[in-house]
C-alpha cells in the first residue's frame, strides 16, 4: 500500500497502509451526504421560525449528529482547502449539476496533471481535517 502526499505515492514504513481508492470514495460519500444532510436542517430551521415542530413523520431522530456532521465537514472544506482546492471539490461534488473533469480544469485554466494533482491534495487534506486518516 501507498499514502499519497503533494500528489506523489511514497511507501512509509512507520504508518499503517492506506488503500487511496478506499479513502477517495469515503470521502466522496461524506461530501454527497453532507449535500444531503444540510436539506433536513434547513426545513427544520424553517419550521421553528413558523411554530410547527414535526411536518413530516419521522422514523429515526438524527437531528444532532447530522447537524454535528455538516458542522465538522463545513469547517473542513473552509479551513482546510485552498481556494482552487475549494473550487474543485465544491464544483465535482456539491454541486446539483453533474460535471466532468474536463470541463472543471478547462475553466479553471489549469492543465490536466495539475487539476488531478490539486483535486489529490483537497481531497488529502479533507481526510485529514475530518480525521478520516
Amino acid at each position: 500500500m501507498f499514502y499519497f502526499w503533494w500528489g506523489a505515492v511514497t511507501q512509509l514504513a512507520f504508518l499503517p497502509p492506506i488503500d487511496e481508492k478506499e479513502v477517495r470514495s469515503t470521502i466522496i460519500r461524506g461530501l454527497k451526504r453532507n449535500k444531503a444532510l444540510k436539506v433536513p436542517l434547513e426545513n427544520r430551521k424553517e419550521r421553528e421560525a413558523v411554530g410547527i415542530n414535526n411536518l413530516f413523520p419521522q422514523l429515526r431522530d438524527q437531528h444532532s449528529l447530522s447537524e454535528l456532521k455538516v458542522c465538522q465537514m463545513n469547517r473542513a472544506l473552509k479551513q482546510s482547502l485552498d481556494t482552487d482546492e475549494l473550487k474543485i471539490i465544491q464544483e465535482k461534488y456539491l454541486s446539483s449539476k453533474k460535471i466532468k473533469d474536463i470541463e472543471i480544469y478547462m475553466e479553471m485554466g489549469l492543465k490536466k496533471d495539475k487539476y488531478y494533482q490539486v483535486k489529490r491534495q483537497a481531497i488529502y487534506n479533507l481526510v485529514t481535517a475530518l480525521g478520516i486518516i
